[in-house]
C-alpha cells in the first residue's frame, strides 16, 4: 500500500507536466480514434455484407445494363434461392448537394434478401401496393423531415425526367452498420416509365442481387451463373457481395492508406512526448532513487515504480480519450451524414485505443527504468553533484 501511494504521489509530483502529458495523450488517441472510425465508415458496406448474397452485373462495367430476362435463367441455377433485379437510380432531390443513394428494386425479393432492413408489415404492404411508392431509411427521413404520405420528386440524371414518389414506409436497421440513408422505389415503376419515354432502355436492369442457400458454394454458383451467359451480348460477372463492396473501396485505396499511416504517426508522436516526460522525471529524481537504493530498494523495484507511473499517465489519457470519442464521433456523424451514413465508434477502435495507451506507457518508461535500475548509488550521487 505504501508503495502504491508513493507511485501515485510521484506520478503527479509535477502536476502541470503530468496534466499536460495526459492531455497530449488524450488528444492523440482521440485523433487516432476518429481516423480509425473514418476508415471503418469507409468499409461499412463491406462489414455489412452477407456471405449468402451474390451480385451479378455486366462483365464490361457496372454502368452497362443487363437484360432483365436473365433473371429466370439465374433462378434455375442450383443453389440459388432468391433473385432480385435492381438499378442505381441516381435521382437528385432539389439540388446535387442533397445527395443520397437511391435504387430501383424488386421489393418483395429484395426485402427477403435484406432481413436487416426492418419495416412494419403495414407500411411494407402500403409500399407494395403503390407503384409510385418509396421506402426510405430512418436517418434520411430525419434529415429532410419526411413523413409517411409525403410526396418527394426526384430529378432523374440516369433516367431523365421528374419522378414523383410517395413515401409509404420508413425502415430501420437491425444492426449498427445498416445504412439508413437510402431511398428505394419500385423497379417496375422505372421499367414501365422507360417503356414510354425510351423504349430501347426498357427491359434492362443494372444488377441482380442473388440469395444462395449455402455460402460455402458461392464460388461454384458464381461460376455457374457466368457460364450461362458466356459469348452472349451481355456477359456477366458474379461475385460475393463482400467482393463487390471491396471493389468500390479499392478505388480509394491510396486515400485509405494515407489515413492509416497518419493514424499511426500520431501514436509515434505521442510516444515521443511521453518518453520525454518519463526521461525528465527519472533524471530529476536520480538522487532520490540513490537514497532509496541505500535504504534497501532493489533496482527492479525502482524500475517497476517508474513503469507504473508511466502507465498511470498513459492509461488516464487513454481512458479520457475513449470516454470523449463516442460523443465526438456523434458530432462528426451529424455534420458529415451526407458523406458517411454509417459513422460510429466500433469496439475494435476502443480496444486499439486502450492497447496503444498501454504500449505508450510501457515503451515510454523502458529506457528511464533501465537507467534507474542499473545506475550505481555512488554514480547517482556524483551526477547530482
Amino acid at each position: 500500500m505504501l508503495l502504491l501511494r508513493l507511485i501515485l504521489k510521484n506520478a503527479f509530483r509535477h502536476r502541470l507536466r503530468s496534466i499536460l502529458t495526459i492531455v497530449g495523450i488524450t488528444i492523440a488517441l482521440l485523433a487516432f480514434g476518429l481516423l480509425r472510425t473514418v476508415l471503418d465508415a469507409w468499409h461499412a458496406g463491406v462489414s455489412a455484407s452477407s456471405a449468402n448474397r451474390l451480385v451479378t452485373r455486366n462483365a464490361v462495367s457496372l454502368t452497362q445494363p443487363l437484360p432483365y430476362a436473365y433473371k429466370g435463367r439465374i433462378r434455375q441455377v442450383t443453389g440459388v434461392d432468391i433473385v432480385a433485379a435492381g438499378s442505381w437510380f441516381g435521382g437528385v432531390y432539389l439540388d446535387e448537394k442533397n445527395f443520397f443513394a437511391n435504387f430501383a428494386i424488386e421489393a418483395d425479393d429484395f426485402f427477403r434478401l435484406y432481413p436487416e432492413l426492418l419495416v412494419s408489415p403495414v407500411e411494407q404492404k402500403a409500399f407494395a401496393a403503390d407503384r409510385k411508392g418509396a421506402i426510405i431509411g430512418r436517418k434520411l427521413a430525419d434529415r429532410f423531415h419526411w413523413r409517411i404520405g409525403d410526396t418527394v420528386t426526384l430529378r432523374g440524371t440516369i433516367y431523365p425526367g421528374q419522378w414523383p414518389l410517395t413515401i409509404r414506409a420508413i425502415y430501420k436497421g437491425a444492426r449498427p452498420d445498416t445504412d439508413e440513408t437510402v431511398l428505394y422505389l419500385h423497379w417496375s415503376y422505372l421499367d414501365e416509365t422507360m417503356k414510354k419515354r425510351a423504349p430501347d432502355r426498357a427491359g434492362h436492369t443494372g444488377f441482380f442481387m442473388i440469395g444462395i442457400t449455402d455460402a460455402t458454394r458461392a464460388a461454384e454458383i458464381s461460376k455457374a451463373i457466368d457460364t450461362l451467359f458466356v459469348n452472349s451480348q451481355a456477359e456477366t460477372l458474379t461475385e460475393t457481395e463482400r467482393a463487390f463492396q471491396l471493389g468500390f473501396v479499392s478505388m480509394s485505396e491510396a486515400i485509405l492508406l494515407a489515413i492509416t499511416a497518419v493514424s499511426y504517426v500520431v501514436i509515434l508522436i505521442i510516444l515521443a512526448v511521453a518518453a520525454n516526460t518519463m526521461a525528465m522525471s527519472a533524471r530529476e529524481r536520480l538522487g532520490e532513487f540513490a537514497v532509496l537504493k541505500t535504504l534497501g530498494f532493489r533496482g527492479p523495484t525502482l524500475a517497476g515504480m517508474l513503469v507504473a507511473e508511466s502507465l498511470i499517465l498513459s492509461l488516464a489519457g487513454a481512458a479520457l480519450a475513449m470516454a470523449l470519442l463516442p460523443p465526438l464521433a456523434q458530432g462528426f456523424a451529424t455534420g458529415l451524414a451526407q458523406y458517411f451514413p454509417i459513422f460510429f465508434v466500433s469496439r475494435e477502435t476502443v480496444v486499439l485505443g486502450f492497447t496503444f495507451g498501454l504500449l505508450v506507457g510501457l515503451l515510454a518508461a523502458v529506457i528511464p527504468a533501465a537507467r534507474v535500475s542499473s545506475v550505481r548509488i555512488a554514480d547517482a550521487f556524483r551526477r547530482i553533484g
